[in-house]
Protein backbone atom coordinates (compact mmCIF):
# COMPACT_ATOMS: atom_id res chain seq x y z
CA UNK A 1 0.00 0.00 0.00
CA UNK A 2 2.96 2.61 0.75
CA UNK A 3 4.55 1.60 -2.79
CA UNK A 4 1.29 3.03 -4.16
CA UNK A 5 0.71 5.78 -2.04
CA UNK A 6 4.26 6.91 -2.31
CA UNK A 7 4.20 6.94 -6.41
CA UNK A 8 0.75 8.42 -6.47
CA UNK A 9 1.73 11.53 -4.26
CA UNK A 10 5.02 12.29 -6.19
CA UNK A 11 3.82 11.64 -9.19
CA UNK A 12 0.92 14.41 -8.91
CA UNK A 13 2.74 16.47 -6.02
CA UNK A 14 6.49 17.06 -6.45
CA UNK A 15 6.17 19.43 -9.57
CA UNK A 16 2.29 19.72 -10.38
CA UNK A 17 2.88 21.94 -13.70
CA UNK A 18 5.33 19.59 -14.89
CA UNK A 19 4.53 17.25 -18.60
CA UNK A 20 5.18 13.98 -16.99
CA UNK A 21 3.02 15.08 -13.41
CA UNK A 22 0.28 12.73 -13.19
CA UNK A 23 -3.07 14.02 -14.46
CA UNK A 24 -5.22 10.58 -14.09
CA UNK A 25 -5.17 8.09 -11.20
CA UNK A 26 -7.01 4.47 -12.24
CA UNK A 27 -8.10 2.56 -9.80
CA UNK A 28 -9.38 -1.21 -9.81
CA UNK A 29 -12.83 -1.33 -9.49
CA UNK A 30 -12.11 -4.53 -6.72
CA UNK A 31 -9.93 -1.98 -4.67
CA UNK A 32 -12.44 0.47 -4.21
CA UNK A 33 -13.51 0.20 -1.09
CA UNK A 34 -10.15 -0.76 0.47
CA UNK A 35 -7.66 0.79 2.97
CA UNK A 36 -5.29 1.83 -0.20
CA UNK A 37 -7.95 3.72 -2.06
CA UNK A 38 -8.80 5.45 1.33
CA UNK A 39 -5.04 6.32 2.05
CA UNK A 40 -4.23 7.11 -1.97
CA UNK A 41 -7.38 9.54 -1.63
CA UNK A 42 -6.89 11.18 1.98
CA UNK A 43 -3.05 11.74 0.86
CA UNK A 44 -4.11 13.73 -2.48
CA UNK A 45 -6.57 15.41 -0.40
CA UNK A 46 -4.36 16.37 2.55
CA UNK A 47 -1.79 17.84 0.45
CA UNK A 48 -5.30 19.88 -0.98
CA UNK A 49 -4.99 18.15 -4.41
CA UNK A 50 -8.60 18.43 -6.02
CA UNK A 51 -10.28 15.46 -7.36
CA UNK A 52 -12.77 15.31 -10.04
CA UNK A 53 -14.41 12.24 -10.57
CA UNK A 54 -14.46 9.96 -13.95
CA UNK A 55 -18.46 9.29 -15.04
CA UNK A 56 -17.97 5.80 -13.86
CA UNK A 57 -16.38 7.07 -10.27
CA UNK A 58 -19.36 9.35 -9.94
CA UNK A 59 -22.22 7.10 -9.53
CA UNK A 60 -20.27 5.32 -7.05
CA UNK A 61 -18.50 8.21 -4.52
CA UNK A 62 -20.48 11.19 -3.64
CA UNK A 63 -17.23 13.20 -2.76
CA UNK A 64 -15.54 15.35 -5.26
CA UNK A 65 -17.21 17.30 -8.02
CA UNK A 66 -17.09 15.50 -11.94
CA UNK A 67 -14.22 15.69 -14.46
CA UNK A 68 -15.06 18.16 -16.86
CA UNK A 69 -13.15 15.88 -19.61
CA UNK A 70 -11.28 13.20 -19.62
CA UNK A 71 -9.05 14.70 -21.91
CA UNK A 72 -7.60 17.34 -19.04
CA UNK A 73 -4.55 18.14 -18.00
CA UNK A 74 -4.68 20.34 -14.76
CA UNK A 75 -1.12 21.37 -14.80
CA UNK A 76 -1.55 22.04 -10.91
CA UNK A 77 -2.98 20.57 -7.86
CA UNK A 78 -5.81 18.58 -9.37
CA UNK A 79 -6.60 15.07 -10.81
CA UNK A 80 -9.07 12.66 -12.20
CA UNK A 81 -9.74 9.81 -10.45
CA UNK A 82 -11.77 7.08 -12.49
CA UNK A 83 -12.66 3.08 -12.04
CA UNK A 84 -11.34 0.32 -14.47
CA UNK A 85 -12.02 -3.25 -14.79
CA UNK A 86 -8.99 -4.31 -15.31
CA UNK A 87 -5.63 -3.96 -17.09
CA UNK A 88 -7.41 -4.32 -20.77
CA UNK A 89 -9.73 -1.46 -19.48
CA UNK A 90 -7.27 0.61 -18.39
CA UNK A 91 -4.82 0.26 -21.25
CA UNK A 92 -7.76 1.51 -23.51
CA UNK A 93 -8.71 4.26 -20.82
CA UNK A 94 -5.35 5.39 -21.45
CA UNK A 95 -5.08 5.00 -25.41
CA UNK A 96 -8.44 6.68 -25.71
CA UNK A 97 -7.81 9.74 -23.24
CA UNK A 98 -4.27 10.20 -22.48
CA UNK A 99 -1.48 12.62 -23.93
CA UNK A 100 0.83 9.28 -25.08
CA UNK A 101 3.62 11.29 -23.02
CA UNK A 102 4.36 9.26 -19.26
CA UNK A 103 2.18 6.43 -17.94
CA UNK A 104 2.49 4.32 -14.60
CA UNK A 105 1.34 1.50 -13.55
CA UNK A 106 1.73 0.12 -9.46
CA UNK A 107 1.09 -3.71 -9.09
CA UNK A 108 3.17 -6.87 -7.97
CA UNK A 109 1.70 -8.88 -10.62
CA UNK A 110 3.87 -8.97 -13.24
CA UNK A 111 1.61 -10.33 -16.17
CA UNK A 112 -0.52 -7.41 -15.34
CA UNK A 113 2.76 -4.92 -15.78
CA UNK A 114 3.92 -6.69 -18.45
CA UNK A 115 0.25 -6.37 -20.48
CA UNK A 116 0.32 -2.72 -19.51
CA UNK A 117 3.59 -2.11 -20.51
CA UNK A 118 3.00 -3.60 -23.98
CA UNK A 119 -0.43 -2.02 -24.37
CA UNK A 120 -0.31 1.28 -23.43
CA UNK A 121 0.94 3.38 -26.48
CA UNK A 122 3.28 5.82 -24.96
CA UNK A 123 6.58 7.31 -25.29
CA UNK A 124 7.27 6.01 -21.48
CA UNK A 125 5.91 3.18 -19.70
CA UNK A 126 6.96 2.65 -16.18
CA UNK A 127 6.05 -0.22 -13.30
CA UNK A 128 6.54 0.59 -10.09
CA UNK A 129 8.11 3.96 -10.02
CA UNK A 130 6.79 7.54 -10.59
CA UNK A 131 5.94 9.49 -13.30
CA UNK A 132 8.42 11.94 -12.92
CA UNK A 133 11.36 9.73 -13.37
CA UNK A 134 10.32 10.92 -17.56
CA UNK A 135 13.24 13.48 -17.85
CA UNK A 136 16.23 14.02 -20.03
CA UNK A 137 18.80 13.91 -17.33
CA UNK A 138 17.27 10.98 -15.86
CA UNK A 139 17.46 9.08 -18.79
CA UNK A 140 21.15 10.04 -19.47
CA UNK A 141 20.64 12.23 -22.06
CA UNK A 142 21.74 15.17 -20.75
CA UNK A 143 20.09 18.67 -20.53
CA UNK A 144 16.74 17.87 -22.17
CA UNK A 145 16.14 20.50 -24.72
CA UNK A 146 12.31 19.17 -25.71
CA UNK A 147 9.64 16.48 -25.17
CA UNK A 148 7.84 14.89 -28.00
CA UNK A 149 4.82 12.07 -28.14
CA UNK A 150 5.36 12.15 -31.83
CA UNK A 151 5.95 8.66 -33.25
CA UNK A 152 7.24 9.23 -36.74
CA UNK A 153 9.77 11.96 -36.83
CA UNK A 154 11.39 11.92 -40.06
CA UNK A 155 10.62 13.83 -43.14
CA UNK A 156 11.71 13.42 -46.74
CA UNK A 157 13.06 10.11 -48.25
CA UNK A 158 13.21 7.34 -45.20
CA UNK A 159 14.91 4.47 -44.60
CA UNK A 160 13.97 1.63 -41.73
CA UNK A 161 15.62 3.94 -38.63
CA UNK A 162 13.31 6.91 -39.64
CA UNK A 163 10.69 4.66 -39.54
CA UNK A 164 11.32 3.46 -35.96
CA UNK A 165 10.71 5.48 -32.55
CA UNK A 166 11.41 5.27 -29.14
CA UNK A 167 9.40 3.78 -26.02
CA UNK A 168 11.04 4.41 -22.75
CA UNK A 169 10.38 1.60 -20.27
CA UNK A 170 11.54 2.10 -16.78
CA UNK A 171 11.22 -1.00 -13.79
CA UNK A 172 10.84 0.21 -10.46
CA UNK A 173 10.03 -1.20 -6.66
CA UNK A 174 8.01 1.89 -5.35
CA UNK A 175 10.96 4.36 -6.53
CA UNK A 176 10.08 8.34 -6.79
CA UNK A 177 12.49 11.15 -7.62
CA UNK A 178 13.17 11.95 -4.11
CA UNK A 179 15.09 8.47 -3.42
CA UNK A 180 17.81 10.62 -6.38
CA UNK A 181 17.64 13.72 -4.85
CA UNK A 182 21.06 14.84 -3.01
CA UNK A 183 19.77 13.83 0.72
CA UNK A 184 18.33 10.70 -0.89
CA UNK A 185 19.56 7.19 -0.28
CA UNK A 186 20.04 6.67 -4.14
CA UNK A 187 22.04 8.41 -6.51
CA UNK A 188 21.90 8.32 -10.57
CA UNK A 189 24.40 5.97 -12.19
CA UNK A 190 24.34 6.83 -16.36
CA UNK A 191 25.86 4.09 -18.38
CA UNK A 192 25.46 1.98 -21.38
CA UNK A 193 23.37 -1.61 -20.53
CA UNK A 194 22.96 -4.09 -22.84
CA UNK A 195 19.57 -4.36 -24.70
CA UNK A 196 17.41 -7.37 -23.83
CA UNK A 197 15.82 -9.17 -27.11
CA UNK A 198 12.12 -9.13 -27.18
CA UNK A 199 11.71 -7.04 -23.73
CA UNK A 200 9.12 -5.38 -22.79
CA UNK A 201 6.95 -5.98 -20.07
CA UNK A 202 3.69 0.71 -18.22
CA UNK A 203 -1.70 8.06 -16.42
CA UNK A 204 -1.25 5.94 -13.15
CA UNK A 205 -2.84 2.34 -12.71
CA UNK A 206 -3.17 0.74 -9.26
Amino acid sequence: MQKAVAVVVVSKCDYPAACNAMETLLHHQDLLHTLTFHEIMSSLRSRQVAIHLGPRLSTLLSVGCPASSLHKEYSGLECTVEVVKGVEDAVNHINTYGSSHTDTIVTEDASAAREFIEGVDSACVFHNASTRFADGYRFGLGAEVGITTGRVHARGPVGMEGLTTTKWVLYGEGHVVHDFEPSGSLQYIHKPLDLIEGGGGRGTYH
